[in-house]
Formats: C-alpha cells, sequence, structure tokens
C-alpha cells in the first residue's frame, strides 16, 4: 500500500496473483528439514521462487542455499524423433512397409530422409537393391528415440559421449538450472510479520516506536536504472588534462574558429607556401567561400582572452579592472596587422630578423585562401601576435578539433583533438622545456621521458617526446615540443629576448590506451557502443 503510514502488511502473492507462494514454502519448510524447490515447485518459474524465499530471508525466517546444474533439453527435432522415432527408423519403416521402395521415392527425398538413410545402412537395417531400397530385418531397436525419451524423462544422459554425439546432431541444447534448498531461519515463523516502514508523530507521543516491528533496509537492493546524459569518455579525458593545465598556471585560449586562413594557419608558423602539408592531400580547403580578406583582428577571441586576463587580475588585485571589451579594443588599437603580414612575407621570401628565410616569390593570394584548421597552433600564433601589445611572461594552452585529410583506420580519423600549451617568458632554455615537460607527464601517469630530436618548421630546436609503454615493451611517442623560432616571434613585434616553448599532444591516445579501446572508431563515429559511453568509469590520469 504505497503512501500509507504505519504499520503495512506483507503482500504474500506473486505480482498480485492468486497463489499464495510464500505460504506455500512456509507449509513445506514446516513439514521438512530442507525443501528442494526443484522437486517441491517443479512448474513454478525460477524467478518467481527466488522472490517469494528472498521476500522470507530478508527477515530471517528462512535461509537457502542456491544449486546450480547443468541440464539438457530437447530441441524440436529431438522432440519429434522421441515421439516418433529417429530418421533411421522412418526409412526402414517405409521400406518394410513397401517391400521394396525405390530410390526416387518422395518418401527418401527431404534432407532428414537423407540422413537417416545412411543411418539405415550403416546399422545394416536396409540395403540397395538396383533403383530400390529393401529391408534387412523383420524388427528393429530404435536406439537414438530410447535415449531421447530417457534424456527428456531424466534431464540427463549416463554416457557424456552419448550426450556430446546428440548435441553435435542438434538434438539436444545443454541449459543451465539454478534450484534453492530452503531450510528454517534464526526467526522462523508460520506466518509473515507485520512490519513497521514510516515512523510517524503518534508512535513518538504513545512511544510504540521502541518495540515495533521494523522493516530492515535492504543495502543490496539496485536502485532505478535512471536515463540521463553521460559524458563521453574523451570529454573525461579532456577535463582531466584543464585541471592539469589550470592547476599549473595555464589560462585556456579560445579555439571556437574551426575555419582559418592560410597565413594564420601556415604563414605565421614560417611554414613555406609549397610545404607538402599545404597540399589538398594533407589539407581540408574550403570552396565556398574559397578566401578571406586580409589579417586582422578577431572581437570575440579579442573579447574572450581580455576577459580571462581580466579574471587573473581580478585575483590578485581583488579589484574590477575595465570591461574585457575595453580592453579588447585597447589591445587591437596597438597591434598593426598590415605591418606583421609584411613582417612574416619578409620572413618567408627575402629573409629577416636574422634568417635568410626561404627565398621564394612569396604569393599573397595563398595566405587568404581558407583551410579547416590542421592544428590549434593557428590559435596560439594569434594569441602570441596579440602579446606583442603587452610583452610579459604568461602560459596558454588548448585542447580542441583539427582536421588532416588522412586515410580512415584503426588509429587515424580525418579529424582529432590536439593538447597545445605555450610558455612565454624571458631567458627561457631548451632544458627549462626538459623539465617542465618531466613535470607535465608526471602528472598524468608518465614517470620517465626520453627525447629526441626532430624538425618542424616553427620550433627550433625541436624534440619528439617518448615514453616506455609497458604493454607494447618499447618506447612510444606521446607528444612533440620545442622553442619557436625567432623569424615567427620577432615577426609578431615581440622582444627578441623573450622566448617561448610550445608542445602538443592527442587527446584519442591517451583516452584509448586509459580504457583500452584498440580502434579509434569504438570511440568516435557512428559504430561507437551508447552502452560503453554511458557506463564507462570516470578517470584520473595519474593512477591506473
Amino acid at each position: 500500500m504505497p503512501g500509507t503510514r504505519g504499520p503495512v502488511p506483507i503482500p504474500l502473492h506473486i505480482n498480485g496473483g492468486q497463489r499464495d507462494l510464500t505460504a506455500e514454502i512456509l507449509e513445506a519448510v514446516d513439514q521438512e528439514a530442507e525443501v528442494g524447490t526443484s522437486t517441491k515447485f517443479p512448474q513454478i518459474p525460477q524467478a518467481e521462487i527466488k522472490a517469494a524465499l528472498d521476500r522470507l530471508a530478508s527477515r530471517s525466517m528462512v535461509e537457502y542455499d542456491t544449486k546450480d546444474r547443468e541440464e539438457v533439453a530437447l530441441t524440436k527435432e529431438g522432440e519429434e524423433i522421441a515421439s516418433a522415432g529417429s530418421h533411421e527408423y522412418k526409412v526402414w519403416d517405409a521400406v518394410r512397409q513397401a517391400g521394396r521402395l525405390s530410390l526416387k521415392d518422395p518418401s527418401l527425398a527431404g534432407a532428414n530422409a537423407k540422413i537417416g538413410q545412411g543411418n539405415a545402412f550403416k546399422l545394416k537395417w536396409v540395403k540397395k537393391d538396383g533403383d530400390a531400397l529393401v529391408s534387412l530385418t523383420d524388427s528393429v531397436q530404435d536406439a537414438t528415440r530410447e535415449q531421447l525419451q530417457c534424456a527428456k524423462e531424466n534431464r540427463t544422459f549416463q554416457d557424456p559421449k552419448v550426450q556430446k554425439d546428440f548435441m553435435k546432431r542438434k538434438l539436444v541444447v545443454p541449459q543451465k538450472v539454478i534450484s534453492y534448498v530452503a531450510r528454517k531461519g534464526p526467526k522462523w515463523a508460520m506466518e509473515m510479520p507485520v512490519e513497521v516502514t514510516d515512523l510517524t508523530a503518534e508512535m513518538i507521543a504513545d512511544g510504540s516506536w521502541q518495540t515495533a516491528n521494523w522493516k530492515p533496509y535492504n543495502y543490496k537492493a539496485e536502485g532505478a536504472q535512471l536515463s540521463g546524459g553521460a559524458f563521453h569518455p574523451l570529454m573525461k579525458v579532456r577535463q582531466e588534462f584543464r585541471e592539469i593545465f589550470f592547476n599549473m598556471g595555464f589560462t585556456e585560449m579560445p579555439t571556437q574558429r574551426f575555419v582559418d586562413t592560410g597565413f594564420w594557419n601556415f604563414d605565421t608558423l614560417f611554414v613555406p607556401q609549397q610545404h607538402p602539408a599545404r597540399d589538398l592531400q594533407d589539407t581540408f580547403y574550403v570552396s565556398d567561400p574559397p578566401e578571406a580578406g586580409p589579417p586582422g583582428p578577431d572581437p570575440a577571441t579579442d573579447e574572450a582572452l581580455a576577459q580571462m586576463d581580466d579574471q587573473d587580475e581580478q585575483d590578485e588585485n581583488d579589484s574590477a579592472p575595465a570591461s574585457a571589451a575595453t580592453r579588447a579594443k585597447d589591445i587591437s588599437s596597438k597591434l598593426d596587422y598590415q605591418q606583421y603580414f609584411n613582417n612574416v612575407r619578409s620572413v618567408h621570401q627575402d629573409g629577416a630578423f636574422g634568417s635568410i628565410g626561404y627565398r621564394y616569390p612569396y604569393n599573397d593570394a595563398e595566405t587568404k585562401r581558407l583551410v579547416l584548421r590542421t592544428h590549434t597552433t593557428a590559435v596560439s600564433a594569434y594569441v602570441l601576435h596579440r602579446l606583442a601589445a603587452n610583452p610579459r611572461p604568461c602560459r596558454y594552452f588548448s585542447i580542441d578539433r583539427v582536421f588532416r585529410n588522412e586515410t580512415v583506420d584503426a588509429t587515424h580519423l580525418a579529424e582529432f583533438h590536439q593538447i597545445e600549451g605555450v610558455i612565454a617568458d624571458f631567458g627561457l632554455t631548451l632544458g627549462g622545456l626538459q623539465a617542465f615537460l618531466k613535470r607535465f607527464f608526471r602528472k598524468i601517469g608518465v614517470p620517465d621521458l626520453k627525447f629526441k630530436p626532430a624538425y618542424n618548421p616553427y620550433t627550433e630546436p625541436s624534440m619528439e617526446v617518448y615514453a616506455w609503454h609497458a604493454g607494447l615493451n618499447k618506447l612510444v611517442e606521446i607528444g612533440n615540443s620545442g622553442m619557436f623560432r625567432p623569424e615567427m616571434l620577432q615577426a609578431m613585434g615581440l622582444p627578441e629576448d623573450l622566448r617561448c616553448y610550445g608542445f602538443g599532444l592527442s587527446l584519442e591516445r591517451p583516452t584509448m590506451i586509459k580504457y583500452g579501446i584498440s580502434n579509434i572508431r569504438e570511440l568516435l563515429g557512428h559504430k561507437v557502443d551508447l552502452g560503453f559511453i554511458e557506463g564507462n568509469p570516470a578517470v584520473r590520469l595519474d593512477r591506473e
């Protein structure tokens, strides 16, 4: 009686039915020391018996043990043989009744008849006489039928070899049977007690709560399944990385711009216009519209960055600075984008800032082509150029999607998430970068790193980062890093002694390792198991 207060009678009927199964179990246990449910209640479904036993056991009225055993059940074909005879018997019977049965007789055309014919030959019940079959005996013993009838009655075979043969012939199937043995419990009684479920004001006033028979809490009961949203594993690992960056003093860069120009995606990063990465085989180019205007300020990005800087200043000074929009306009007014464009052209075409450049004819139209960004370093370049308005030590990071025209396989997709960190400060050295990377990767559970010299157009020196993979028993690459080139930084207007670290890794690889996923298409795309998404656990990168 949901919603009622005070004593509530315990229901004895199963699902509102007429059968009082709980009372029947109590009567059976009262008459016998131990009651086997498979023999006492053979027709009652196992789930109903367990529900009744659990109600009694929760009140310590009875105790019970679970017994598992394997039985055999006849298939549809097995049932037909048990009732009408085996295939070989039917062939022999048809031949006996006909005296001489033509091989073309319709009764021998079916698949079962072919099996029966072969078995009848093997048992020497019939033989071939020209184009017909004749019987070799007046009576036979149908052992197959008898064995199946015995198995149907006893639910098992005496000879395991016979059972294996019948299973191979798909005449029987094994099935697991669960039964219970019940006996009296510590609080044995022939009647179900009335239990109190709610404490009322009247019970407190008259003191009856002290002697009431309270219904015990069932701490093993599972709660109802709640249908709700769930974070994707990538988002869980992404949030863990964000917390690590925030704890190390980084500010998150706004990365909402998936489409960018060739200028920000390539040219500002000292990537030559003839570089293979700019080919259609590696980069997605936008066809409509195919190009944008010259480089200039991005108000949305500037305001978001100003807002983050304002928050940092407010935390330090405990006073509200000017509005983010005002700060963004003030910073943009100090930046000369046309001069920046000219500097980038000079570095590529003629050389500048101590570099001889690439010395090729620079094509202004190539800088305006729209692409799906191939790395979030395009955003880093914009943020570092903005830093020229107020050069100072700072730390930025981003985690977002990038796009590359790659062949899809078990470990590659045409889009993935890039984790990138940028540190700008005065007097930075390569040894400092290595020390920082060791500290960063230690926070995600990678204690020992190895560094290998590498080449990147926009960093010099550059290093690939390796770690020991216990499962593969070898060193595997887990990231890339380097110090941004002077040709890149000084073209932005940054002072000569301001240096910058850059490092990055993918988000998918640590996620796949953490969740034991071998195929990236099980993590992203239409083949993803929603049950895995809803049921996957939280992640801690610094723990197994």
